[in-house]
């Protein structure tokens, strides 16, 4: 009775020092959080719930993502060991605060939004497709003491997100993505700002897409561009 009784507790301790370190191996993942638009976006995944999406649970003719697991940054967290932090990805929202048709987006702007992505250890910030869709004017760059009026062109927007994300999150690695169709004052505009404040700028490749957004072969073209950007050299 003795005997079983030690292997009883040899067994429970064995067990409590293998949920141990399954909770440090999950813990020494980096975390990463999202600031995005449509293409980062899937129902029910986003924080918060209530932003407007663009990738749905139930089949769409738009699109043949229909799976979260099929999603670019679902794929780079389940691959390239990261742990997912906060997505706050908003469909159709602005870097700068002006919107389709000459609409106020200050409420979905990348910038109203930028408080709430949490404190991880990597943020990867996929934006600016709007903003040229759009036609959102174009401003002039400026890294200081920005008006109101500044936010609701492209260049002054960028300038206030990038100073503000590495303000707030100074041991954070920031990273900025690009898609692969935007006008050249736009991504010159990004690699600018990005440079002036040490942000690293991912500029994606022939990505596939259906209705102008990736498909689920672009969804893995995108989680294996950045991960290969995020995957430390050797």
């Amino acid at each position: 009775m003795e005997k079983i009784s030690r292997i009883i507790r040899i067994f429970v301790v064995f067990g409590i020092v293998a949920l141990f370190s399954l909770q440090v191996f999950a813990q020494d993942k980096p975390t990463v959080s999202i600031l995005g638009d449509s293409y980062s976006t899937f129902e029910g995944y986003t924080t918060p719930l209530e932003n407007e999406q663009w990738y749905f649970k139930t089949k769409r003719d738009r699109t043949d993502v229909e799976k979260v697991e099929q999603t670019w940054w679902w794929i780079l967290c389940d691959e390239y060991g990261l742990q997912l932090d906060i997505n706050n990805s908003y469909s159709g929202s602005t870097i700068s605060y002006s919107g389709y048709y000459g609409r106020d987006y200050k409420d979905r702007s990348f910038i109203t939004r930028a408080p709430n992505i949490g404190n991880p250890d990597i943020i990867l910030v996929f934006g600016a497709t709007n903003d040229d869709w759009a036609g959102a004017p174009q401003g002039t760059l400026k890294y200081e003491d920005w008006t109101e009026e500044d936010l609701y062109s492209f260049r002054p927007a960028m300038t206030y997100l990038a100073s503000y994300l590495c303000k707030n999150h100074p041991k954070a690695k920031i990273y900025f993505i690009v898609n692969d169709c935007l006008k050249d004052e736009i991504t010159s505009t990004i690699r600018e700002v990005c440079n002036h404040y040490g942000i690293s700028v991912i500029e994606l490749k022939n990505i596939a897409k259906k209705s102008s957004h990736p498909t689920v072969a672009g969804m893995r073209q995108i989680a294996e561009q950045v991960g290969t950007a995020l995957k430390p050299k050797e």
